[in-house]
């Protein structure tokens, strides 16, 4: 399992590319929200939990594939 290191303390990978992506859904429902989008939405809190899980498994897996490709680099 992959963990980082913030300032002495070990953190694991997904609590942190969870935090960046709940960060990312945050802009991402002002901008939807600011655009009227969510008036097509039939339901808005699933929508948004489904946005917030497919940014998670996104950026997680973009961050899986450089720390691999970085490993291999060595």
């Amino acid at each position: 399992m992959l963990e980082i290191n913030l300032q002495g303390v070990y953190v694991p990978a997904p609590l942190v590319w969870a935090g960046v992506a709940f960060v990312l859904c945050g802009f991402l429902d002002r901008m939807l929200a600011r655009t009227r989008f969510y008036r097509l939405v039939w339901h808005r809190g699933l929508f948004d939990a489904a946005v917030f899980v497919i940014l998670w498994v996104g950026i997680s897996a973009v961050a899986y594939h450089a720390a691999f490709s970085a490993a291999l680099a060595r």
